[in-house]
């Protein structure tokens, strides 16, 4: 048995091949809630202020002893024993404040991600190979927003967030373990979809900096610096943390230490898609002169390696801007021709 809120709130039952999903929303919103803060007590009224919000009826007590009952009926099913035998013990129980989960023996993939991911970042900085592989099946568990179509208060939103959160850095240990592996050249596309998805998470963007200058893409590097900085400063107001203008420091100077720690895999039908005839040539101008100039100790040579990086990273800029600028209106097209088709959507 499985209680399950990586994705819409379920129950699991492997031996007996069942599935349990709640149906109604408050029904949802009542089990994910109990799952959150399972093994604790949770007192009524906040299961009333989770389920109704402002909005309780006018017997919330006994409305919501309704649902509690409910709930415990549809989960009866996988544990009934032959007729005859003892009763079984219910999930939920009743407390002097109000109701509490008692999980036993059994587990919720909540925190069976969360003990995955624990053990990938104890054996990342030894064993990056295992840590990825733990964190893959960590991340495999999740079939969907956390608490999908339950949040309705304040227990599962909080709950949903710090989910959402501990996925968030579970992806970006995993990335870090494939640069340590000298998976580079594998994960960079990737990493893109990730900062356009995620624009003011920072950890993101310098991964992806050090993708790009381990597959010699120092120009690109560069460019994914100026992006983030655009959209920290639109977003949030805010400049580039120290560690993220320090990495793009490092890769001015060509800093030793962002060489790769394994040697590069051979590429896959996954790889991202490698840059123009015309950004590669550029690309490779730029390394080799400033491989130069750094070996030679050549001043003018390296303001002349910045004034020609400063300019392909404003045009860089440019087109990234207007590929966001048109990804946002193709969104917010494709959002409004699901509202139009479907008027039950509005």
């Amino acid at each position: 048995m499985q209680f399950r809120i990586l994705g819409a709130v379920e129950v699991q039952d492997e031996r007996a091949g069942l599935r349990i999903l709640p149906t109604g929303a408050k029904q949802r919103a009542l089990l994910g809630a109990l799952v959150v803060k399972a093994g604790q007590d949770i007192a009524v009224h906040r299961l009333v202020d989770e389920l109704w919000g402002g909005h309780p009826p006018a017997d919330a007590a006994n409305a919501l002893q309704v649902h509690v009952a409910r709930l415990r009926r549809l989960l009866s099913g996988p544990r009934r024993q032959d007729a005859g035998g003892p009763a079984p013990r219910p999930w939920i129980v009743t407390t002097p404040r109000g109701y509490a989960l008692r999980l036993a023996s059994v587990g919720t993939d909540a925190a069976r991600f969360q003990h995955l991911t624990d053990r990938g970042r104890e054996v990342l900085p030894d064993d990056p190979e295992q840590a990825g592989e733990l964190l893959r099946r960590a991340l495999s568990l999740w079939r969907g927003p956390a608490l999908e179509g339950s949040v309705l208060g304040d227990i599962c939103a909080a709950g949903a967030t710090l989910l959402e959160e501990q996925r968030l850095g579970a992806l970006e240990m995993l990335y870090d373990a494939c640069l340590r592996t000298g998976r580079h050249a594998e994960i960079t596309g990737e990493l893109v979809e990730l900062t356009i998805e995620h624009p003011v998470r920072e950890r993101f963007y310098d991964l992806l900096m050090v993708a790009f200058y381990r597959c010699d893409r120092q120009a690109e590097a560069l460019g994914v610096y100026e992006r983030a900085r655009h959209r920290l400063v639109r977003e949030l107001g805010v400049a580039p943390s120290p560690a993220l203008r320090g990495r793009v420091e490092a890769i001015l100077r060509h800093d030793p230490v962002l060489a790769a720690t394994a040697a590069p895999r051979p590429a896959g039908p996954s790889q991202a898609v490698e840059p123009s005839t015309d950004t590669a040539a550029e690309t490779a101008v730029d390394r080799d002169t400033g491989a130069q100039a750094h070996t030679a100790g050549d001043l003018p040579a390296l303001r002349e390696e910045l004034a020609r990086l400063h300019r392909r990273v404003e045009r860089l800029q440019w087109e990234q801007d207007e590929l966001l600028r048109r990804y946002d209106e193709l969104t917010a097209a494709t959002a409004q021709r699901r509202v139009t088709n479907d008027p039950a959507r509005a």
